[in-house]
Formats: structure tokens, sequence, C-alpha cells
């Protein structure tokens, strides 16, 4: 039986994408999707994108790749941190044609399941959320608004509040372990800050991991690998 793969933030952990794609033992009939944040902070973004299109593997666009592309197409450099003009280094032209292709989210086997970077402002209808809101969310505040950890560090997951159908799969907020909530699952475990890499399979709810070879950037939210 075909498999749907989703998989989370690699940040340029080319060496650890492979060994995650081996891992996973793939069929040609198995989907794979990578959720965002290919790009930035990790030692290859090019050696990542190289494997995208080898494994013919789905992505999603995540904030990095959406602030990359609006600095290209729109001008916007004023937009760029220094981890991002060194991955523009590296970048080649059938890189950026790859980035220019990624949607705002992906069905899974079914239309009851959605995979996005970030997630969905809790209710209000997901499809016409903006691609700002749904690449970058990770909490809830008081008034409801999407916000990040970093601007609200008192306010909760937004998946904590997420009822109902579709059920998401998304990435962005690093955290040491997998969020499973009735409505979604988190599976970006912070690989390139010393973490893992992680991949879930729709089908049967199974995680596949591995371990980063080492901590390539540091997150004040994360503890330090053991």
């Amino acid at each position: 039986m075909p498999r749907t793969i989703a998989i989370g933030d690699v940040h340029g952990c080319a060496d650890e994408f492979e060994e995650l794609l081996n891992a996973l033992e793939l069929d040609p009939d198995d989907r794979v999707v990578q959720l965002g944040d290919l790009v930035n902070r990790g030692p290859s973004s090019h050696g990542v994108l190289e494997l995208v299109r080898e494994y013919k593997i789905e992505s999603i666009i995540g904030n990095h790749e959406l602030r990359l592309l609006r600095a290209k197409h729109e001008g916007r450099k004023d937009l760029l941190k220094d981890y991002d003009k060194t991955t523009i280094k590296e970048l080649s032209e059938e890189d950026w044609d790859y980035l220019d292709t990624m949607p705002k989210f992906e069905y899974g086997p079914t239309r009851d399941v959605v995979m996005v970077h970030g997630g969905f402002v809790p209710g209000q209808p997901w499809q016409s959320q903006d691609v700002d809101t749904i690449t970058s969310i990770q909490v809830v505040d008081k008034k409801g608004n999407p916000a990040k950890r970093s601007d609200a560090p008192n306010a909760n997951p937004w998946a904590d509040t997420w009822v109902g159908e579709p059920f998401v799969i998304y990435g962005h907020t690093p955290r040491p372990n997998v969020l499973e909530r009735p409505g979604s699952i988190g599976i970006d475990t912070g690989c390139v800050y010393g973490g893992h890499l992680t991949a879930y399979v729709v089908e049967d709810k199974s995680l596949v991991q591995v371990r980063a070879r080492k901590a390539y950037a540091h997150s004040k939210r994360l503890p330090d690998p053991v």
C-alpha cells in the first residue's frame, strides 16, 4: 500500500535528510511531502534541494523560503538575515525554480488531512488564511491573534484549540519531541539545533527519526542536546 510521508523542517541538514530518506525504505508509489524550511541555518541548503529533486519530493512553502522569494522577486532585500545571504550564494537556478513551485498547503491521502508549514488560526476558515499567517503561526495570543512564541511567550500553541477536521500535520515550531493533539501533530524536532529529523507516516501514524550529527545552530527555546 502506498504511503503518504510528511517530513519536518530540514534547514539545510542534507546528510540527515538523506539518512532519513534511506531509513524510510521508500517504494516508488510512496508520496513524500516536506513541510517547508528546507533551507537556511544548516550546512547545505543546495544539497537538500538536490535531494528533493532526486527523490521527487513535494515541498510546502515555509517562512524561510517565503522570505527568500520575496527578496528575489519583490526586491525586499531588507528582509534578509545573514544566513539568508549565505543561502542565496549557494542556490542554483534549478533551486530557485523549485522554490517557486512550493504551495501553501497540501492535502494528505484524503481531504480530511492537510499538511502545512506553520498551522492555522483556530475558529477561522483555514482555506482562506494568508500565506504569512500559515507559515509563521506558533501560538494564539490573548486576543485570538496568531503570534510567534517569542512575541507571546505565555500563550498556548494554536494546536491546543484546533478542533475538528482537517487533521493538520505541520512543522515550523521546534520542540524536543513531536506535539500530538487530537486534531494535529507537529513534527519539527529541531534537527538543525542538534535534535532529530522526523518523518510521520500518515496511514499508520508511525514516526521515523534520525538524530542530528551535530548542532548547527542554537535555539533559546530548545534544551541543548545531550
